[in-house]
């Protein structure tokens, strides 16, 4: 089940294409944080997508963006390099799916994380959240306009 807007957002441990361990809660009081589920390194739809994203140093600057499959670790760090994506790409490799499944987009039957994005405040709380079918891209101003809606950064 998709957890809510208004809820406490799930937290998480995870590495990073880095190897280097992030947690959900680290950003907590500190930074707005929008984790974007995605199926597939090096697919098409996926690959645009975050592409996307590293095209919009406006939506990068207003928040922590993490990206979040179940592709092993060194094959994001080759996504990233390829792709010349700074931001965090987390692997939910192990325990498979782990991270989507508690999020609610985990897709057992293709072993791959669903397309859904959650906007979550400084106080781990889930402001917004979009679920699309895996063949159909999201529109980074649906971010944009998510993270306006929020409290503006006083530090």
């Amino acid at each position: 089940m998709t957890p809510a807007a208004g809820s406490r957002a799930p937290d998480f441990t995870a590495r990073n294409q880095y190897g280097e361990t992030v947690r959900l809660t680290d950003f907590r009081g500190r930074r707005d944080v929008v984790l974007v589920f995605y199926p597939y390194a090096f697919s098409g739809v996926c690959t645009s997508e975050l592409t996307a994203l590293r095209d919009r140093p406006d939506l990068l600057e207003r928040a922590e963006f993490l990206a979040i499959s179940c592709d092993p670790m060194f094959t994001l760090r080759a996504y990233a390099d390829a792709q010349k994506l700074e931001f965090g790409l987390l692997t939910d490799f192990w325990p498979h799916g782990a991270i989507a499944s508690s999020y609610g987009v985990f897709d057992p039957n293709r072993g791959c994380a669903l397309r859904g994005t959650f906007v979550i405040d400084r106080t781990g709380t889930i402001r917004w959240s979009v679920l699309n079918p895996i063949p159909e891209a999201r529109n980074p101003d649906d971010y944009a306009e998510a993270l306006a809606s929020l409290a503006p950064d006083l530090g």
